[in-house]
């Protein structure tokens, strides 16, 4: 992975927008659907502090002259189809309330990011923002229920998980977050699991499988596991390395454990 993907709060904040046409025009409203204040003189938005600038001059000359006096003041460009003189790129979003999904590609293809966010518009539902807004809403409510952090990450991975009470793919979830909540503490959350990996090949693993390990609080893993199946966990999980299947000896919330290929 060669780039980071990050959320840019830019609400009330100056965004140079440079260029005429469509490009430009496409540019002008997202940064407007952001709330963000479109500047079209460069040194006004250097003067008032930009920390973004889009670039959208068809002219080659002209954009890589702006997008290098630009960063040269410490603003981080994005130049429309032209991947090689951009900082950052422009994912397809997808919107549901609060929640956004944005799918890039780093800029080789733009075409396969839409494709992906419209077949990921029919799979989530219109009520995922109210799920989202609900889960906000309860924050203080859960925090009470499990003061423990792991304990209520367990709980709401399992609440979240696939048929669960609260499936982020049922309209109706958004309703039963109270009745959840008022039964907090009833159950343990998930036990721990045991993944008996089949190939080295990430792709290998189960649906089930997958979300198990991506709800890992800790990964205790053989040393023939490969890398590329550990980079399926959450990147925030802890690791512990087992020997001759022995049994993990550290006890941090929901534990996968990984065996290698036999």
């Amino acid at each position: 992975m060669e780039t980071l993907p990050l959320f840019h709060r830019i609400a009330g904040q100056p965004v140079i927008v440079l260029g005429e046409g469509d490009a430009a025009e496409a540019k002008r409203r997202l940064v407007e659907r952001a709330g963000g204040r479109v500047i079209a003189d460069p040194r006004e938005g250097i003067e008032l502090g930009a920390r973004l600038a889009f670039v959208a001059h068809p002219d080659d000359a002209a954009a890589e002259a702006d997008a290098i006096r630009l960063r040269g003041a410490g603003i981080l460009i994005n130049v429309v189809d032209r991947p090689a003189l951009c900082d950052f790129t422009v994912p397809s979003l997808l919107e549901r309330g609060p929640v956004l999904v944005a799918v890039g590609t780093g800029g080789v293809s733009a075409g396969l990011a839409k494709a992906l966010r419209l077949r990921l518009e029919g799979l989530l539902p219109p009520g995922l923002g109210a799920l989202a807004e609900a889960l906000g809403r309860a924050r203080a409510k859960l925090r009470e229920a499990y003061p423990d952090a792991r304990r209520r990450r367990a709980a709401l991975d399992a609440a979240l998980a696939a048929g669960g009470p609260l499936d982020p793919l049922d309209p109706d979830s958004a309703g039963r977050v109270a009745r959840w909540l008022a039964g907090a503490g009833e159950g343990t959350g998930p036990s721990p699991a045991e993944i008996v990996l089949r190939s080295a090949d990430p792709d290998d693993l189960t649906l089930r499988e997958a979300r198990l390990l991506g709800s890992a609080d800790l990964v205790a893993h053989e040393p023939g596991v490969p890398e590329e199946v550990l980079l399926r966990a959450r990147a925030d999980a802890a690791r512990q390395l087992l020997a001759g299947g022995a049994k993990p000896t550290k006890s941090v919330g929901f534990v996968v454990v990984l065996r290698a290929p036999r």
